[in-house]
């Protein structure tokens, strides 16, 4: 007997499938990464490798592309607290899992759900919904809650004891952590990590390219996770890096058509700039630009590049000019 358990790195997905192990079940991990997974900058390996590891299972790594995104831009269940999509990204999860379970011969899926835990996905209406819209009602194994939820597949066909279960819900940590205590397991992130979907600084930027471009990529989204972001009144974009490797980062997205600047005299940051812009926004672009200059004391002028395709052009700035607070506050994303 073979299972599929969706292994995402935190400790509630390795006990739920450790809990299956133990009934003598070969299971099989898998997990989702995606160009939001917050695991990617962080780990190397990824979380979800190393709880596969310490579990001694193989893991399955889907790797989610634009199909991805249309969930992100149009959730049919909505978003979360911040720009979550958390119900429809599960249904995703649990749909690619479930052609993995049917291609390596399994018979059911396991996953780390919590009856209560998460506001938005992990409600009893919820989960209904996860089963029903997947296609996978009755086939999808909630160790850790079983026994508040209703009998699965596997545990009315005796391929799993639903005695050996559990009846955990709620936010409180503590019987997951005896239970990880009782099994070894000692590999696992927070809680609360994983996905930047969920953080409020980066939910503001996907807010903004959700409104400005709808039809934004997996480019779009990495160009997010770096610089300083503005957003124009006249509705351009500007992106400042706020280091040498940010800076290295940027001008490698220039082959896209994007303005690229850069000081000429003085030390300072490399500034992207949408290219359906005009040449008002790009000297704006360009005073930004000079605000983060490392200029000396006796300063008067300062050249900064423009780069546009095969054009350059030089905006020479003075001291008398510049842009005022208030503006630079709200044009930040």
């Amino acid at each position: 007997m073979k299972a599929v358990a969706l292994i995402s790195g935190g400790l509630d997905s390795a006990l739920a499938a450790k809990i299956v192990m133990e009934q003598g079940v070969g299971v099989y991990g898998f997990t989702v990464i995606h160009v939001f997974s917050e695991s990617i900058k962080q780990a190397t390996p990824s979380y979800a490798e190393r709880s596969a590891d310490e579990l001694g299972i193989t893991l399955y790594s889907h790797k989610a592309s634009q199909d991805f995104l249309n969930i992100v831009k149009d959730p049919k269940y909505g978003y979360g607290k911040n720009v979550n999509p958390c119900l429809d990204c599960r249904i995703y999860m649990l749909i690619k899992a479930a052609q993995y379970m049917k291609k390596i011969g399994a018979s059911f899926l396991i996953t780390g759900e919590v009856l209560g835990e998460r506001p938005m996905s992990q409600r009893m209406d919820a989960m209904n919904i996860i089963d029903r819209d997947s296609g996978l009602k009755g086939l999808i194994l909630r160790p850790l809650s079983a026994k508040l939820l209703s009998p699965t597949v596997p545990e009315i066909k005796g391929w799993i004891s639903r005695d050996r279960l559990f009846d955990i819900q709620g936010r409180s940590r503590k019987p997951q952590l005896m239970l990880a205590k009782r099994y070894g397991i000692r590999k696992f992130s927070t809680p609360a990590g994983g996905c930047l979907l969920t953080e409020p600084n980066f939910s503001k930027r996907m807010k903004d390219i959700i409104k400005f471009k709808s039809d934004f990529t997996l480019e779009d989204v990495e160009l997010l996770k770096i610089g300083r972001h503005f957003r124009l009144t006249s509705g351009t974009k500007v992106i400042i890096g706020r280091n040498e490797q940010e800076n290295n980062s940027l001008v490698k997205f220039t082959k896209d058509g994007m303005i690229h600047l850069e000081a000429q005299n003085v030390p300072g940051p490399v500034v992207l700039v949408e290219s359906n812009t005009n040449d008002e926004d790009i000297r704006t672009a360009a005073l930004l630009c000079s605000i983060y200059c490392k200029k000396t004391a006796a300063w008067k002028h300062i050249n900064i590049n423009v780069f546009k395709k095969a054009h350059q052009q030089t905006i020479r700035l003075g001291q008398e000019e510049h842009v005022p607070d208030k503006d630079i506050q709200e044009w930040r994303v």
